[in-house]
């Protein structure tokens, strides 16, 4: 059988005894143990020390990969934030336009309302709702009765209306629109009263 590293070390670390079996190998021999002993009480110290440190490297590292973790989310999320709110100021310009194509397509003559540079138009008006579509914009949707709710509305005028109880809306005059759920205009009513 071979012996181990730490063996031989243990082993060349202590002195032979005389051949001649003299008494005086026997406190060598003790005193050597007590060296070899307190000499792998140091190596289990510098160990246990190792370790201690290794864990305390290990623990600074894992908080800086946390850190590093969170530092990354708050860029994006204000990234994400920067450009919702870049998408908001565009859009809230493009609505008067998008306004202007309605009014224009409401008092549009029905002579010339089937004319190809009328439907051309009219057109352009669909592909600016489809561009503020896949931006997620999406109107507010009024019909006559609704309830009035003043987180989407806003009440240009309250007038008495036969059909209507209080409180309910009695015409759309702008339409509003949401961004997401968040609402960047709301629809302008007029209220029953």
């Amino acid at each position: 059988m071979e012996a181990t590293p730490e063996k031989q070390v243990i082993e060349e670390a202590m002195p032979q005894p005389p051949a001649d079996g003299q008494a005086e190998a026997q406190p060598t021999a003790q005193a050597t143990a007590q060296t070899v002993e307190s000499e792998l009480e140091a190596v289990r110290k510098a160990l246990d020390e190792a370790r201690a440190q290794a864990a305390e490297y290990l623990d600074g590292w894992q908080r800086a990969r946390a850190e590093f973790a969170n530092y990354k989310k708050r860029q994006e999320q204000q990234q994400a934030e920067l450009r919702a709110f870049a998408t908001l100021d565009l859009v809230r310009r493009l609505l008067p336009i998008l306004d202007d194509f309605e009014r224009a397509a409401k008092t549009l003559p029905q002579g010339i309302a089937h004319m190809t540079w009328i439907e051309g138009v009219m057109l352009i008006q669909r592909k600016l709702q489809l561009v503020l579509e896949a931006e997620g914009v999406k109107p507010i949707e009024v019909k006559p009765g609704d309830a009035f709710d003043p987180l989407y509305h806003e009440a240009v005028t309250h007038d008495e209306a036969e059909g209507f109880n209080s409180g309910q809306i009695i015409e759309e005059l702008q339409r509003g629109y949401l961004l997401g759920e968040r609402v960047i205009r709301p629809t302008l009513v007029r209220v029953a009263k």
